[in-house]
Order: structure tokens, then sequence, then C-alpha cells
């Protein structure tokens, strides 16, 4: 069973703040006025006091929301982390790269409902996106864009092809991979440019266009429809992308994928943390 963090952040933040507003506008007023009736007898003070103390519950609501509260609206509006869990977006981005995601590049959509209510731009091709697996809204995936609505987009002979026009590519030389990604040593890397945004991929010559079970352009170009997008990944031989399942919804954007602040990969020889990593922006 997937983890709602979203969800659990706002039904926690209506709870504490929930109980801090009643106790302020009902409870607490009940309070002081009982404290102020015992204290005009002075042999009562003591009790004035205690009868006015805040409840445990409330206290630890008052303390609590504050903090759930700004975590909510700095995770739902401005900038989230993820985790790379695989090799599918190498060598941009490896596995055990710790990244932050910009929320309102694509706009600003309420936490849980997932309603845009403030259209603040659109994916440009080459944007390193993040979005929920149509497939599977549970799971988050990061991808590359390739394909913008109304583009034809085609895959072969390892090159990208956008309306007719392949994208170029440069020949890098061979990769030489570290830790989780050392099966990926030998695969041919080439810097590619889609649109001006020049970024390395990887590539097999022996592996097939499409990987295994793959059809979705097995008979040629396909024309993206309105409101989706075509993604790939960079490590174009090892990657489930939409030349597998097809095109990612504009509802399904999580946001902009834009720097790493963490490395952690605990398959490499010696220390785990590439420190060279650390505050990458990611092209």
């Amino acid at each position: 069973m997937t983890f709602d963090f979203p969800a659990f952040l706002v039904l926690a933040s209506f709870l504490t703040g929930g109980i801090w507003l009643v106790d302020a506008l009902v409870f607490a007023p009940r309070r002081r006025r009982a404290a102020e009736a015992l204290g005009s007898d002075g042999e009562a003070a003591g009790t004035a006091v205690s009868s006015y103390k805040e409840p445990v519950l409330v206290e630890y609501a008052r303390s609590f929301f504050p903090v759930i509260f700004a975590v909510l609206i700095l995770r739902s509006f401005l900038v989230e982390p993820f985790r790379i869990p695989s090799n599918s977006m190498m060598p941009t981005l490896l596995t055990g790269d710790f990244i932050l995601v910009n929320k309102f590049s694509y706009g600003l959509r309420l936490p849980v409902l997932n309603v845009k209510f403030l259209d603040l731009g659109e994916p440009h091709r080459g944007d390193v996106v993040v979005f929920k697996f149509p497939l599977d809204p549970r799971v988050d995936y990061i991808k590359r864009v390739v394909g913008l609505p109304g583009d034809s987009v085609y895959y072969r002979n390892k090159q990208v092809i956008v309306n007719g026009q392949p994208m170029a590519q440069m020949p890098v030389g061979d990769y030489e991979g570290e830790g989780s990604g050392r099966e990926m040593t030998g695969a041919r890397q080439s810097l590619e440019s889609l649109d001006g945004v020049d970024h390395s991929i990887l590539t097999r010559s022996a592996a097939p266009d499409l990987p295994f079970g793959c059809q979705v352009l097995a008979q040629g170009p396909v024309v993206v429809p309105p409101g989706h997008f075509f993604v790939m990944g960079d490590n174009r031989d090892n990657s489930n992308d939409s030349r597998c399942w097809g095109f990612v919804p504009e509802e399904n954007l999580v946001g902009k994928a834009f720097g790493i602040w963490m490395h952690w990969d605990g398959r490499r020889d010696g220390f785990p943390i590439v420190w060279s990593r650390l505050g990458s922006g990611i092209e």
C-alpha cells in the first residue's frame, strides 16, 4: 500500500488547526473567564492559574500546526524532493540522486484534489519532468519531454525525429559507470540537442530501438494528442517510457526537476556520497 503523504499533510493541518481554532474561539475564553472569577478571591489564586492552563492536546496542536502547514504549502506549491530509484535517466541523473522539483513551473494545483487553479506555463521540449505514471498514478516517474501536443514523434536508429527533423547528436565516447551505474559501462554516450537543450544520452548499438514489448512506435511516427506529452529517458535502451505505454496527460505533471541536493549510492566503492553532484543543476 502506497502512503499518501499529501493527504496526510492536509488531514494533519485540518486536525491540528481545527483543534487550535476551536479552542481559541470557544474554550479558551471560558477558561479565561473562570480564572478571572476565581482570581478575584485571593485564596483561590492558585486554582485560578491551574484552571486557565491550556490542555495538553491543544498545546500540541498549537505547536505542530504551523510546522505541518508550512511543509504542506512548501511541498504543494513551491518545491518537492524526490529520490531517483533507477538508471533510466543516466547519465543526467543517477540512481541515488536526491532531486528538487519546481512545483509551480506548470501551474499550481490543489493538493490531493490535483485541480489546477493557476496556470503558469507549459513544459518545453527538453524539460526533465516528474509526473504521475499514467498506468498507476500512485507511482512517480521522471523523464525528459521529447514531444509536445501536436508534434509528430518517431525514434529510429537511436535518434529522435520530431516533426520530420532528426534531433542533432554528437558522439562523446564510451561511458564509464560507477556504483549502480556500472551496468552501463561501455555504452555510447552522445550529446543530444532538443530545441537548444543540450544533454547527454546513452545508447547501445546492439539493443533494439524499442524495448521488448513496446509497440507505440512500432508502425512509425505518432502524433501527440492535445493536452499530452511524449517523454523518454536519457538512458534510451533502459527506460520504460512513452515508447512503451503512450503519452503523459497534462494533469499528471508534478513539476520540473531543477537540481540535485544529495547523492547516496550504497553500491559505490568506498564512501557512498558523491560530493561533486551536490548542488548540480539538471539540464
